[in-house]
């Protein structure tokens, strides 16, 4: 009997939609470790469910019953009208499409309101909608279809209380649901592994990602060409030119101009990308990089490279910036400079004042000295903290005057044989090494995360330091990439 469970909705779509890894799952395939930072979202997960749990001090944990009795608990605890049930067990078995099933859901609550009960989920998603968490919905969609086949009548409604602390409702949906489990049952029961594209951002939080990487590495498969993307390569793919190879054997700028591929609820041809794809996909296969033009880089004698770390919206409420770092390079090297948030109510604040109390040093010893980074994080970031907390001396409007992306200078300059222009993925093409062995923005996150929570000073101090040396050598990354597209440019 197939089982199915309210988690294979997870699977297929966080942390990005995939297919492969319902198959990968139901053939038992192994599965990377939770990473630091997947174990820190499941603790705070865990401790916001708890502390909404203690909103109901009348709910009956559920957790305390042995897994097999929950179902029958479950039953006959709504039966007698309790309250709020917490964890209960939602299950069913029959036929879908001639295949015996066994469907198994385990919602967060069952709240009793009148004569039924709402179903309620919480989640640390700020944004609970099918735009930006489709697992969500259909989860709770599928506990309601669940529990209208064990009750006989559907729940008063379906909710779910997201990161910000507001109940969202869900619309009950069975024909949404129905249609998303006979997916799920003809992935659990393909024979062979079905084909599924690689992404960098797509496949970099998988843990099926170091079982799909390095085969589509040596298949070459079309995907790992930059501007490729998930439709296109599955497009490629039926059309026979599922490798690198069979792309540029296969295909000329006019003909993959021509060729339509799914867009939304349309389809849409390449068009004038097509040259360009061609060219980066020779480059892929020499593995030589080519100049298309000199980068074009305004010449000073010093540099201010310049990066943030930050915590994403979804775990915290502000969107904080939690380190401003900053190091002048050049004709001669300043030092690292740089500000980090305090752990108070105020902390925020302070740590935006002190990059502008840098930022404003810098201005003082080097003028009007461009502020390198890398992709647009750290100017989104700008702007909104001076909408956050305004900019009274014009310091912030100056290094936003003087802001010089460095991304869109060599991915327009330079085709390297790179399936990203990550700066981790070009920092180590231009040959810079770092100290630490463990290091990205999801580990720094999972470290501030640990030293807020810390009360022992000395580990939080040992906890910040790490993500210093973390941020210093980001800012060397981004000097090193810049002194060789500087290089270029002569």
């Amino acid at each position: 009997m197939l089982k199915l469970t309210a988690q294979d909705f997870h699977r297929r779509y966080a942390p990005t939609e995939c297919d492969l890894r319902i198959f990968l799952r139901e053939r038992g395939v192994e599965e990377s470790p939770p990473s630091e930072f997947e174990q820190v979202l499941m603790r705070l997960g865990q401790r916001y469910e708890a502390k909404h749990l203690a909103t109901f001090p009348e709910a009956i944990d559920l957790r305390s019953f042995e897994s097999d009795k929950r179902f029958e608990q479950t039953v006959a605890l709504v039966k007698d009208g309790c309250p709020v049930l917490y964890q209960p067990v939602l299950k069913v078995q029959k036929p879908l499409d001639d295949v015996e099933s066994e469907f198994i859901g385990e919602p967060d609550f069952l709240l009793r309101e009148r004569d039924g009960y709402i179903i309620r989920d919480v989640k640390m998603a700020r944004r609970v909608d099918e735009g930006h968490h489709p697992e969500i919905v259909f989860q709770l969609q599928f506990y309601g279809w669940l529990y209208e086949q064990v009750f006989g009548l559907p729940p008063i409604r379906l909710e779910a209380l997201n990161g910000q602390g507001d109940i969202v409702p869900i619309p009950s949906n069975h024909q949404a649901v129905l249609a998303e489990l006979r997916a799920l049952i003809r992935l659990k029961r393909l024979s062979q592994e079905p084909y599924e594209p690689v992404g960098w951002s797509k496949c970099i939080g998988c843990g099926f990602r170091d079982h799909c990487w390095p085969k589509a590495v040596t298949a070459k498969d079309v995907a790992l060409v930059y501007e490729i993307d998930q439709s296109l390569a599955a497009e490629l793919h039926e059309h026979g030119a599922a490798s690198i190879s069979q792309l540029v054997e296969h295909f000329n700028a006019d003909s993959l101009s021509g060729l339509k591929r799914p867009w939304g609820k349309k389809f849409q041809k390449v068009g004038k990308r097509a040259a360009m794809i061609l060219q980066r996909a020779r480059v892929m296969l020499s593995g030589q990089e080519v100049v298309l033009h000199p980068p074009i880089i305004p010449h000073h004698e010093h540099y201010v490279m310049f990066d943030l770390e930050g915590m994403p919206p979804h775990l915290d409420e502000l969107d904080k910036i939690y380190l401003w770092g900053t190091q002048v390079f050049g004709k001669t090297q300043g030092k690292f400079m740089p500000a980090v948030s305090g752990f108070g109510d105020n902390g925020d604040h302070e740590g935006w004042k002190q990059f502008l109390t840098n930022a404003q040093s810098i201005f003082q010893q080097f003028g009007d000295i461009p502020f390198i980074h890398w992709h647009h994080y750290e100017k989104t970031h700008l702007d909104d903290y001076v909408e956050r907390y305004g900019d009274a001396e014009g310091i912030a409007a100056r290094v936003r005057r003087n802001l010089l992306d460095l991304l869109p200078i060599a991915r327009d300059s330079v085709l390297l044989p790179l399936s990203s222009y990550s700066l981790k993925e070009v920092e180590k093409y231009v040959g810079f090494k770092r100290s630490q062995t463990e290091y990205g923005g999801s580990w720094s996150i999972a470290k501030y995360i640990e030293a807020t929570e810390t009360l022992d000073e000395n580990s939080r101090n040992k906890l910040i330091g790490e993500i210093l040396i973390y941020n210093q050598e980001d800012l060397a990354a981004t000097w090193a990439v810049f002194e060789w597209l500087r290089a270029k440019a002569s």
